[in-house]
C-alpha cells in the first residue's frame, strides 16, 4: 500500500516560509531574528525595485498627448503612483527603524507596555511596534479623538 502524503501549502511572507518556533526556542533568540531580518531586508528590496521601475517607466512615457483628456488621466495615473512610491518610502523607513531594532536586541517587544509582540503578529505586520493590546487601546483612543 503506498503512502499518500497530503500537501501542505504555505503562505510565503515576502517570499520567507514563516517560522514554526521548535519547543523550547528563546523568543527573539538567534533563530527568530535571522528569520524576521530576512523578511524585512526581501520586504524593503521589493519596495526598492518597485520604485527604480516606476521611476524607469515614468522617464519613459515623454509622450505629449495631443487629447486633454489622455493627458489628464496620464497625470491622474502619475499622481496615484507617486502617492502609492511615497507611502512605501514611509514604509522602506519604517522597515529600516525594524532591522535597526533587531540590531538593538528591541524588535518584538511592544513600545508601550514591553510584552511580546508574537511571530504570528510581526509576520502578519514585520514593522509592529506594538503588541495588539496596546494596538487595540491606541486605536480606541484614536477614536475617540476624532
Amino acid at each position: 500500500m503506498a503512502s499518500t502524503k497530503k500537501k501542505v501549502k504555505v503562505d510565503l511572507i515576502h517570499g520567507v516560509k514563516p517560522h514554526r518556533p521548535k519547543r523550547g526556542e528563546r523568543y527573539m533568540g538567534e533563530l527568530q531574528v535571522a528569520h524576521f531580518r530576512e523578511i524585512l531586508n526581501a520586504w524593503k528590496n521589493e519596495l526598492i525595485d518597485d520604485s527604480e521601475r516606476t521611476v524607469m517607466v515614468m522617464q519613459g512615457e515623454t509622450i505629449n498627448l495631443p487629447d486633454p483628456n489622455d493627458r489628464a488621466t496620464q497625470e491622474t495615473d502619475r499622481s496615484l503612483e507617486l502617492r502609492t512610491r511615497d507611502r512605501e518610502r514611509k514604509l522602506v523607513k519604517k522597515i529600516n527603524e525594524s532591522l535597526a531594532d533587531l540590531d538593538t536586541g528591541d524588535y518584538g517587544y511592544c513600545e508601550e507596555c514591553g510584552v511580546d509582540i508574537g511571530i504570528k503578529r510581526l509576520e502578519a505586520r514585520p514593522t509592529a511596534t506594538l503588541c495588539i493590546d496596546c494596538k487595540s487601546l491606541s486605536e480606541i483612543r484614536e477614536k475617540q479623538n476624532i
